[in-house]
């Protein structure tokens, strides 16, 4: 009964968003992808506010049913059917009357079973699509016939893009970069290869004085060239090539949209980085906490600890990662891989959730000391254990996927226990608020 009731309430919302933008047609820019979707729509938002009446997804409002509710401007109902009525009403106040309504959407538009891109594209059609990166092991593929399908999925976008639209695509993943074929219209590459129109360079991160003798993570630069012109960008609060890639990819969605480079690198500097999305958080004793709790893919977890590797530390560098979900008959052998990775990236590394024991045995096989191997659970108790090993001046990278039920992972809850100021946790990890409170 509840699932016939979602379908239900879905089928209502969709058919009311579809209305709305045919009514007030804004201008949409839809991101798409399986890394780095959300950070890239926050730094478009970013920019794009600065000149125009924006609204965006929120959160990652990128489901069948989180899509609709972006476009009309309504919150998640959850369990609450009172709240779904009103968000039903809300939807009918738009179609009757004339209110005034954002000239741009910024839709992240995800992907969990196979159709629903196909359902997205009915009734969504971009003026502006950006493509950010296809993974070889994607999340949710075990939903699919192959990693293949899953791309043919997400693609499947393209074909719903205006005729006057433009494709912006990342140039240094060859299969993001052969979309090329699928779209005759405007096109718009970025990568860190010269032959693109937005050409990244010279990534470094940032670092602030805490005294006179060291420094720590404020975020990152990165050089953009767009034709003749070079223009430095400075992206504060969190770390990561993903940032990078989030820059190149807003620069090229905003040239689109008529926006100069100066109010570009202007609305970048003010980027408010999303919540668990490789995001710095000041910890306990002195220590600093890498926070990408909210989710993982075998993608993100190396790029992760890619970062991890290259950020200086005064302290040791600890690695707490969780189970990824969704991999199928990958899992396994795509775990293993991470705790290879792992083993040259941290001094000490944690582990939670079933899964996540084959990172450890990965980490062992690459010859990690035992001694700086830890298993648990839970990521609550591997966080209280962490409050007894970290130190002054120690950085910590905390990933993994969700999860629910049984397969419940939520790393944020690791982070809540070493931060160092948990009041603030409402404000700065992912999937805070009453509803999540009583999730398992």
């Amino acid at each position: 009964m509840k699932n016939f009731a979602k379908k239900i309430i879905t089928a209502i919302l969709v058919a009311e968003a579809s209305a709305v933008l045919k009514k007030y047609k804004p201008k949409i820019v839809a991101v798409i992808g399986s890394v780095g979707k959300t950070s890239t729509k926050d730094a478009i938002y970013s920019v794009f506010s600065r000149e125009f009446f924006v609204r965006k997804s929120e959160k990652s409002f990128n489901s069948e049913i989180g899509i609709p509710l972006t476009v009309l401007g309504c919150g998640n109902g959850w369990n609450n059917p009172i709240i779904w009525i009103q968000n039903i009403w809300s939807g009918l106040m738009l179609l009757i009357g004339d209110k005034k309504y954002p000239e741009w959407l910024i839709l992240e538009i995800g992907v969990d079973r196979p159709g629903d891109m196909k359902n997205a594209t009915k009734w969504i059609h971009p003026d502006i699509l950006v493509v950010t990166r296809f993974a070889d092991v994607p999340v949710h593929v075990e939903y699919f016939a192959s990693p293949e399908a899953i791309i043919a999925e997400k693609s499947l976008m393209v074909g719903s893009l205006k005729k006057e639209g433009t494709l912006v695509l990342n140039a240094d993943d060859e299969k993001v970069l052969a979309l090329k074929s699928k779209w005759k219209g405007k096109i718009k590459t970025y990568g860190f290869k010269e032959e693109t129109d937005i050409t990244g360079s010279h990534v470094s991160i940032m670092y602030g004085e805490d005294d006179l003798e060291r420094k720590s993570p404020t975020g990152i630069m990165i050089r953009l060239d767009v034709g003749e012109t070079s223009i430095p960008a400075r992206i504060y609060g969190s770390l990561g090539k993903a940032m990078s890639y989030s820059a190149m990819a807003t620069t090229a969605a905003s040239i689109s949209a008529g926006i100069n480079l100066v109010k570009i690198t202007e609305g970048l500097s003010e980027i408010i980085p999303p919540q668990g999305r490789m995001r710095l958080i000041p910890g306990i004793k002195n220590s600093i906490i890498l926070d990408d709790s909210y989710n993982a893919s075998p993608v993100a977890m190396a790029s992760a600890l890619e970062t991890l590797k290259e950020v200086k530390s005064y302290g040791k560098k600890y690695a707490v990662l969780g189970d990824m979900l969704e991999l199928g008959k990958y899992s396994t052998e795509e775990h293993k891989k991470v705790g290879a990775l792992a083993k040259e990236s941290c001094d000490v590394l944690l582990t939670v959730g079933i899964r996540a024991r084959a990172i450890a045995d990965g980490a062992l096989d690459a010859f990690m000391s035992e001694d700086n191997i830890y298993q648990f659970e839970s990521s609550r108790e591997a966080g209280k254990y962490l409050e007894k090993l970290i130190g002054d001046g120690d950085i910590i990278l905390i990933k993994g996927s969700q999860g629910s039920g049984s397969n419940s992972i939520r790393m944020e809850r690791a982070v809540e226990e070493i931060m160092a100021e948990p009041e603030k946790k409402s404000e700065l990890l992912v999937r805070q608020g009453e509803e999540w409170e009583k999730r398992a």
